[in-house]
């Protein structure tokens, strides 16, 4: 199977060069030069976009919050910007991964592998749960009360997925937010608590009882 990716970018060289790299390790590389234009190569459907955040006409933190509806599929920022609460935007705009440049050209392409291999594997997941009311489907990446689904980012989705999975068993936030981005986190665990927040937010719209606990000094887990 030959993945598509979207390199999306206004640094031509830059972009002229992961294209020659990733083409060579096999991959259908599709490209854009603004974030107007990444709105235009989605009907092309991706199977992973990486996202420059600095970008003209439109930046790529907008660009992520709008298409994030629109396709599932990781996206993954480079940037300049080292700054944490950079990293946080990105990752609560819906991005699956943050990746500061310079950079390896062996570590994105092992990253862009990786989430490109759990996509996979969610792909052969059939299972789903429900409790009182609520269901998580776990093929279908939603989860719905009643049948009406709960409106869930990307990161809101994969917390709910990890947590629901081992009900009862505490995870801190370093080991949750690894688990949902695929990488070490260390210094980012406040996204974790935003994250729990606004999903906590948004079921207790339809949930009397919250189904995500605290356990102070732990982490969290999910009500048995």
């Amino acid at each position: 199977m030959t993945y598509r990716l979207l390199i999306a970018d206004d640094d031509e060289e830059l972009v002229k060069m992961l294209k020659s790299y990733l083409e060579i390790k096999g991959f259908e590389i599709l490209t854009a030069g603004d974030g107007l234009e990444v709105l235009e190569k989605l009907s092309k459907n991706p199977d992973l976009i990486l996202l420059d955040i600095n970008m003209p006409r439109m930046d790529g933190i907008e660009v992520c919050r709008k298409i994030r509806n629109e396709t599932a599929c990781p996206i993954l920022f480079l940037t300049a910007r080292v700054e944490e609460q950079d990293r946080v935007n990105g990752l609560l705009s819906g991005g699956d991964d943050y990746i500061t440049k310079p950079f390896s050209l062996k570590e994105l392409e092992a990253r862009i592998t990786a989430h490109l291999k759990r996509e996979e594997r969610q792909k052969f997941r059939t299972s789903s749960r429900y409790e009182n009311g609520l269901w998580i489907d776990y093929a279908g990446k939603e989860v719905r009360f009643e049948g009406e689904e709960i409106p869930l980012t990307r990161l809101e989705y994969e917390i709910v997925e990890f947590l629901s999975a081992h009900p009862g068993q505490v995870f801190d936030r370093e080991r949750i937010y690894e688990r949902v981005c695929g990488y070490d986190a260390e210094g980012d665990s406040r996204v974790v608590t935003e994250l729990v927040r606004r999903i906590r937010k948004k079921f207790s719209v339809c949930l009397k009882d919250e189904v995500i606990e605290t356990v102070w000094g732990s982490g969290y887990r999910w009500k048995k």
